[in-house]
């Protein structure tokens, strides 16, 4: 019993490694596959998270721009976040077929969307900032001329 006791504490040494413990070094391409678009919903989440960061927090657009109440932004954010992805699942479609699936035909092409939707994202929250800015400013009244 003591000569089992010492084997259970003791670490095995690397060449008394079981093999079940010993992790596969060898994997197919065949069985690997993973797509770039579409991006799954938690990196979207992450999209929108980081879009209300952008507009909420002190950054260099919301220095130029305004910054946006946080209840204001989530809600802007995920419509941003919207728009971009059904532009960029447009390109998709146009560029590949519908009946692609929902992977790209290649990693070099699920990254070319994925870059479309990125362009998208930041074009949105460019225009929103902007055009929020252009309703906070108030417009001049105009001068009337002094009649003596």
């Amino acid at each position: 019993m003591a000569e089992t006791e010492s084997s259970i504490s003791d670490p095995p040494k690397p060449d008394e490694t079981p093999k079940e413990e010993t992790p596969s070094t060898t994997t197919t391409t065949d069985s690997l596959s993973f797509n770039i678009w579409p991006p799954t919903n938690r990196t979207r989440d992450a999209v929108v998270r980081r879009l209300v960061e952008t507009l909420t927090t002190d950054t260099v657009l919301s220095k130029r721009y305004g910054s946006v109440a946080t209840d204001e932004a989530e809600i802007s954010a995920r419509s941003i976040e919207q728009e971009a992805f059904d532009a960029a699942h447009s390109e998709h479609a146009s560029r590949f077929g519908s009946g692609s699936g929902s992977g790209s035909s290649s990693v070099e092409d699920g990254i070319e969307i994925l870059q479309v939707y990125s362009k998208e994202v930041s074009r949105r929250m460019l225009e929103f900032a902007k055009s929020r800015a252009e309703k906070a400013v108030p417009t001049p009244a105009p001068v009337e001329a002094a009649s003596e």
